[in-house]
């Protein structure tokens, strides 16, 4: 059985320049087998996570999730990929995946193939295994204090503490870091839609 994922981010471009140093890191960009949309991976808390950034059909909606409450939730932005631990004495990563097409969840590796494709399996109930082969969009995702501070980040970022009889201005809130090939093509400086992923309520709140 193939299992077939749908996941989002833009395809922005070749990257045959990464260098062999950076083979072993699954974070960065990724397009799907099936071209319909790609996946931003990031390192949140110690664990991969991902999630989809972008969509080849956008205004997609999670209309497989047995919940029913999730069913009209936008696909951009949902995580797909969820608290993967690196596997030792192996670049591999072991979690869950979440299946759009099916609203279920799978038992799941990733596991970087070189510097510009990431295969991904995933099992159900140990067995019914599949997988497909993403390719590199995007440069890998360096770590950042939002990335490290996800799990404890506060709803409201910046606010500064206002001081008895004292009008204190709140502190801007620092933008999120925007990944490569975020704008659609032709659409030169369009804002990211999705941005740091560490930041999303699912993945802060661990839950899916």
């Amino acid at each position: 059985m193939r299992l077939a994922l749908y996941t989002g981010l833009i395809l922005a471009g070749g990257y045959t320049c990464l260098t062999p140093a950076l083979a072993a890191d699954p974070t960065g960009d990724w397009r799907v087998a099936d071209g319909v949309a790609n996946i931003r991976v990031a390192q949140c808390n110690g664990s991969m996570w991902g999630a989809v950034s972008w969509e080849k059909q956008p205004g997609g909606r999670d209309e497989n999730n047995p919940d029913a409450s999730k069913k009209t939730r936008p696909t951009l932005g949902m995580v797909t990929l969820i608290d993967m631990k690196k596997k030792p004495g192996a670049e591999q990563w072991e979690g869950q995946v979440y299946n759009a097409k099916d609203g279920q969840l799978y038992s799941a590796t990733i596991t970087p193939a070189g510097t510009d494709q990431l295969e991904i399996k995933g099992c159900v109930m140990g067995f019914l295994c599949g997988g497909e082969t993403w390719t590199r969009v995007g440069p890998p995702i360096p770590s950042s204090t939002a990335n490290a501070m996800a799990k404890g980040a506060p709803k409201s970022a910046g606010a500064a503490p206002k001081a008895a009889g004292t009008t204190v201005a709140a502190a801007p809130a620092p933008a999120a870091p925007k990944a490569a090939g975020a704008a659609k093509p032709g659409q030169k400086g369009t804002a990211d839609p999705v941005g740091d992923i560490c930041l999303l309520p699912e993945i802060t709140g661990f839950a899916h």
